[in-house]
């Protein structure tokens, strides 16, 4: 799905209204149709809806909302700043039509503090969309503040009150913390950063059918990873192949105390397909490896930690889990780095090695796909003030050294050369344990080996890695899942993806 900036998403509107016969007060009536639909669905058991609307077009959907849930059978009520206020043209006439409304009282922020809530009340926020341009102060900071602090239901329409769309907000600034966001047609870019995507809660992308040609038609660079996505990405197995079909895998990993790291990076790269994979490991590890992962060979690198890598050209590499950092290890990395010509994956300790002087960054081949963390990312690029202007550095050193990098975070980004960024939207807090990243260097090493592109491969990796940790996190819990469970999901994920493809056929 393609992330627009908030200026692309008013022109959006202003195309549908213009070339699809619909005028803007029925686009906000479709807009809240939606909502209300979702609200109904998921809110049965509460009857007592507070609806708090600004003076603009969000306050113009947010009264749509509280007149057709009034209409469903609901108790409503609706704060403004003033009913004399000075709305939106659309916002006016959806106000007056609440005002006729027997059964809906209207009242104002100033008597917020007077109101009765319990635990059975959903407030909705309609304060502000995604044209706000400025800290909120006065009534309205006052007003958000208070929500905050309120035990309810808590649901935003588009965007929470406060946040911007398309970058961060300041530390102290008021934003009123959802639940829910009930986010119309499209990601905003700030949902998915840390710093600002706490605001959003659980968020909803509603189809509310805006212009279909506007938005195929509209350049972005930065994309959500979607089920349609996935679809285009994954490639179902054939039935007339071999094992040399999809391709050779070689993990170089685990060290003394470390060759967990190593079982991990290889059961992942088995359970994702590779035809044949190999464990290149220290001695210490040889008798773990062979146990816990039997289909694979192992290849003696060294005793203690490696120290010996032969380059063989039909394997693809990932490098780097539970490696160490030893100055052996680091040396015939880095020859194995001047010497390899074909797709890899660095992760871990590989990165570890090469942060030691920046010089070192030289030695990655192009189109080698990265994996840091934030602290890794620092270590080798630099510190930044926040996760904003850590994907735009991220975006310069892509397409610097022409690699693919993959910043690691509650919503992964992966980076292209081309300065494309995809937003991964699986996953869960249970993946931030130790080993997770270690299972993702399998499948990544896995899925080039099978023949995905390194974009393909980056972002159908990170989606899966993700989908199987949401699997995990159903079965086991976010507290009790570990990476070994995330990896054994994979088959359940492989299993839906194929049955898709056999519907579709």
């Amino acid at each position: 799905m393609k992330i627009f900036t908030k200026e692309q998403i008013k022109e959006c509107d202003q195309y549908t209204i213009s070339n699809d016969q619909i005028s803007s007060i029925k686009l906000m009536e479709r807009a809240a149709q939606s909502c209300v639909h979702w609200i109904s669905e998921h809110c049965k058991n509460h009857r007592k809806f507070v609806v708090f609307c600004g003076t603009g077009n969000n306050g113009g959907d947010g009264f749509a909302i509280a007149r057709l849930l009034h209409t469903e059978g609901f108790d409503v009520d609706v704060f403004v700043s003033s009913p004399k206020s000075k709305f939106s043209d659309d916002a006016q006439i959806n106000f007056e039509r609440i005002e006729v409304v027997s059964g809906i009282s209207i009242y104002k922020f100033n008597e917020v503090d007077q109101y009765s809530f319990d635990h059975d009340t959903v407030i909705i926020d309609a304060l502000f969309g995604i044209g706000l341009s400025r800290v909120l102060d006065g009534e309205h900071k006052n007003v958000i503040e208070y929500l905050n602090a309120i035990d309810a239901v808590k649901i935003s329409i588009d965007v929470p009150s406060g946040l911007f769309a398309d970058q961060i907000t300041d530390d102290q600034a008021a934003i009123f913390k959802a639940d829910y966001t009930l986010s119309f047609q499209f990601w905003k870019k700030s949902f998915l950063h840390p710093e600002s995507g706490k605001f959003t809660g659980k968020v909803e992308i509603l189809d509310i059918d805006l212009n279909k040609e506007f938005i195929a038609t509209t350049e972005t660079s930065y994309f959500t990873t979607d089920d349609e996505l996935i679809r285009k990405i994954f490639k179902p197995r054939e039935d007339f192949s071999h094992k040399g079909t999809y391709g050779k895998v070689t993990i170089v990993a685990g060290s003394y105390g470390k060759i967990g790291a190593a079982v991990l990076s290889t059961k992942a790269a088995l359970k994702t397909g590779a035809g044949l994979t190999f464990s290149l490991s220290p001695e210490c590890g040889y008798t773990i490896l062979q146990a816990s992962c039997p289909e694979a060979m192992f290849i003696k690198g060294g005793d203690q930690y490696v120290n010996h890598l032969e380059i063989d050209e039909s394997s693809v590499y990932g490098i780097g889990p539970g490696l160490g950092t030893n100055p052996e290890t680091q040396k015939v990395v880095f020859q194995f780095l001047k010497d390899y010509s074909k797709q890899l994956v660095l992760d871990a300790d590989a990165l570890n090695m090469i942060s030691d002087n920046k010089k070192n960054i030289k030695l990655i081949p192009e189109k080698t796909i990265i994996t840091p963390h934030p602290k890794e990312f620092e270590r080798l690029f630099g510190a930044t003030e926040n996760s904003f202007t850590r994907l735009e550095l991220a975006r310069e050193k892509a397409r610097e050294y022409q690699i693919y990098i993959i910043l690691k975070d509650h919503h992964t980004q992966v980076i292209t050369p081309e300065g494309k960024v995809y937003y991964n939207t699986t996953g869960n807090a249970g993946l931030a344990k130790g080993g997770s990243g270690d299972a993702l260097t399998g499948i990544l090493t896995s899925l080039l080996a099978q023949g995905y592109s390194e974009e393909e491969a980056a972002v159908f990796g990170v989606w899966l890695h993700g989908k199987a940790g949401d699997h995990a996190a159903e079965k086991y819990s976010k507290e009790s899942m570990l990476p070994t469970d995330l990896i054994d999901e994979l088959g359940s994920v492989f299993e839906k993806l194929n049955r898709k493809v056999i519907v579709k056929l």
